[in-house]
């Protein structure tokens, strides 16, 4: 299993939030995700502990749409603040969108973003993201 010791969900439905609860409990992950209904709130954050290794997070989920600031712009500043940090994330985008130009944009992040999944993920994308071991 992947080791996230501190993880970042990224996104403004509150209803998605429980539902991700929920599945990471079902599925026997432990990592306990720290939300942000917007990628400003997580950008001031990322800045605010940009020195702190334990509270940058070793994943982040991150959302296409959201208010005042959205996924890609998020990508724009964390790419930006990259060589500033102690270390990488890894970046899932998760995301209602399966716009042909959004799945494009995602793979022009391909040095932060790893994958593009779409709402709701599922117990198979969890393994891709956690790398679960098949029971």
């Amino acid at each position: 299993m992947r080791k996230v010791e501190k993880m970042y969900v990224i996104d403004d439905d509150k209803i998605y939030h429980f539902l991700l609860k929920n599945l990471f409990r079902q599925n026997n992950i432990a990592a306990t995700p720290v939300f942000f209904s917007n990628g400003q709130d997580a950008i001031d954050h990322i800045k605010a502990n940009k020195n702190n290794n334990a509270e940058l997070p070793d994943l982040i989920l991150l959302d296409v749409n959201m208010p005042i600031m959205d996924g890609w712009q998020f990508l724009e500043e964390y790419n930006m603040m990259l060589e500033e940090l102690p270390k990488a994330s890894t970046i899932f985008m998760i995301s209602s969108s399966n716009d042909e130009q959004d799945l494009n944009k995602a793979k022009k992040y391909s040095n932060i973003v790893k994958d593009y999944f779409l709402k709701p993920i599922c117990k198979e994308d969890l393994e891709k993201i956690f790398i679960l071991d098949r029971a």
